[in-house]
């Protein structure tokens, strides 16, 4: 049997870069030789491709049977990629255009979880160069984040009025588009997501921060936040954030996979979708492949069912006509 050549795609120009090289090399390593002739495709950060790139015309690139982007944040995971691999009429692993698109900008993805009745944190949209005299309207601590921007690049928590200012400036540093949210404290909770027209989530798991929040430094460098799968909750808990992820997963239109993440807040009790993650941290030790293991869906097997979902999506798409 013929084994499928997988273009794995790596790096890329995006504060992201280091994170997405280390989930390339465990993804690469963990994919069964038998089935699979892996071929790299590393992007640099000046967006240098090696050893060549992809070109964007159906059958220009020979010897790519489907392609795997592990490409997190900025020109990876937020459209701009996977419109190459739409004009390439190449399979992809993980959602379209328009769900990478919408779940990379935190502010398009609140405005359609709203409109769908999904319960997100109130905020405010600033612009970069608009952020003088600016005030907290939910009081203090807030978040400032970047729009479109992941892994918690450029994100700070803002406990007083004379702090808010440079965190917006931090944040406009990676975006022309700031979101402030009020802060919520409590709980945060992970769910994964599986699937093309039929998703399935998997149980949730917690986040244990060892700093204030779960930031860049906490997530990829101190190895010391801590990790509980499945999360300890009440049996409908567990059932209401598996739905919610679902029904997020459907309003951005993903497809193939995402990991959804949950606040839940200590003095109500109320649950929150924080963001959705279309191409999460992929090691065997992320999130994302952990519920899955712990669902009963282990890191290899995995990675064969997106590949599947992958030609599966591919297949249902040539049968669309783009011609009269």
């Amino acid at each position: 049997m013929s084994r499928l050549k997988v273009a794995v795609l790596y790096g890329g120009r995006s504060g992201e870069h280091e994170v997405s090289v280390v989930s390339a090399k465990s993804v690469m390593d963990a994919m069964d030789k038998r089935k699979y002739d892996v071929v790299p495709y590393f992007i640099d950060k000046q967006g240098k491709w090696d050893p060549r790139p992809i070109v964007p015309e159906p059958g220009g690139n020979a010897g790519i049977d489907v392609v795997v982007p592990i490409l997190h944040g900025t020109f990876g995971e937020d459209g701009t990629v996977q419109g190459l691999l739409e004009l390439a009429d190449l399979p992809y692993v993980g959602a379209g255009v328009l769900g990478s698109a919408v779940a990379m900008d935190k502010e398009i993805f609140k405005r359609l979880c709203s409109e769908r009745g999904l319960p997100v944190v109130e905020y405010i949209t600033l612009r970069r160069g608009k952020m003088d005299g600016v005030d907290s309207p939910f009081g203090y601590p807030v978040f400032v984040k970047p729009a479109n921007m992941g892994s918690s690049v450029g994100i700070t928590k803002v406990s007083r009025p004379e702090d808010l200012h440079p965190a917006l400036c931090e944040a406009a540093k990676y975006d022309r588009k700031i979101i402030l949210e009020r802060g919520i404290a409590g709980r945060e909770l992970e769910c994964s997501v599986l699937g093309n027209e039929h998703p399935e989530a998997s149980l949730p798991c917690e986040i244990l921060p060892s700093k204030d929040f779960y930031d860049y430094e906490d997530k990829y460098l101190l190895n010391q936040a801590g990790l509980v799968v499945p999360a300890p909750l009440a049996e409908e808990q567990t059932a209401e954030i598996r739905r919610l992820a679902v029904e997020c997963y459907r309003a951005v239109e993903c497809e193939g996979m995402a990991r959804c993440d949950f606040l839940l807040e200590s003095a109500t009790g109320k649950l929150y979708i924080n963001e959705i993650n279309t191409i999460p941290g992929f090691t065997e030790i992320s999130m994302y492949p952990k519920m899955w293991e712990a669902t009963g869906l282990p890191y290899a097997a995995l990675i064969d069912r997106l590949i599947e979902l992958a030609l599966e999506r591919h297949a249902a798409k040539r049968l669309t006509k783009y011609e009269r």
